[in-house]
């Protein structure tokens, strides 16, 4: 009982702090409900994420750091049924989103077959690799620490769930609108550079990582962008929480 007092705790604080920056942001998506481009309607979305998503650090739900001098950790927090409501709610936020049928209609999806999902995982490999080659040397403790086994189901269903609400916005909507204007490569580069610039705060006001963090989301964006134009927004989904979830689970 204590512990889910805890996590309700933590949960109502968080919250509170994003309620003033979302009241905002909903009043500027609902007086651009009428604009016939959806492209103010997604960067208020993705301004909304960012709110979402940096909130995260003074609340401690997750952390940051660097092995060395170049190589960023990452570790959430171990509560799972925080984790679970962070999945949950980026689901419901892209369920709510996909109502408005303009921004419903730029997502490609993709057909979710094996080479497709395969593709997915194989891209989660490769935007994590580097990262995890680079610290295998350093002791664990110097790279996050251990991460208890029975957390990881649910840092899974985070990282896997939150994702999918990331992709969508950055992959789905603004990729997807980027390409009626312009080359489908162009878009997708665009969109990998715009998905890195988005955490540049992240990286140099929020938290001190700094520029490894910028080379690592540019990294994954580049994946996830081009699986998103070869295969749609699954295998850019899947990619993407399989990263977060090799980079945050202590496992390599």
């Amino acid at each position: 009982m204590t512990d889910l007092l805890d996590s309700a705790s933590t949960l109502l604080g968080y919250g509170a702090m994003l309620v003033p920056g979302l009241l905002l942001l909903g009043v500027c998506f609902w007086l651009a409900r009428a604009d016939r481009d959806s492209l103010l309607r997604i960067v208020v979305l993705i301004l909304g994420f960012i709110l979402i998503r940096d909130a995260m650090t003074p609340t401690r739900l997750w952390e940051f750091g660097l092995v060395g001098d170049f190589v960023p950790w990452l570790r959430m927090t171990d509560d799972p049924v925080v984790l679970v409501a962070f999945g949950l709610g980026s689901i419901l936020l892209v369920l709510a989103t996909l109502r408005d049928p303009r921004l419903r209609s730029l997502v490609q999806w993709g057909t979710p077959n094996p080479s497709t999902l395969g593709l997915g995982i194989l891209g989660g490999i490769l935007a994590a690799a580097p990262i995890l080659a680079v610290s295998a040397a350093a002791p664990l403790e110097e790279r996050g620490g251990a991460v208890a086994l029975g957390v990881l189901p649910a840092l899974a269903f985070m990282a896997l769930a939150g994702n999918l609400g990331e992709e969508v916005f950055f992959r789905g909507y603004l990729q997807g609108r980027l390409e009626t204007a312009m080359p489908a490569v162009r878009a997708a580069l665009l969109s990998a550079v715009i998905f890195a610039a988005c955490h540049a705060y992240l990286a140099t006001t929020v938290t001190d990582v700094g520029w490894p963090l910028l080379a690592f989301t540019l990294w994954e964006g580049l994946i996830c962008a081009f699986l998103r134009l070869r295969r749609g927004v699954i295998p850019a989904a899947i990619a993407h929480g399989l990263a977060i979830f090799l980079l945050s689970s202590g496992l390599v």
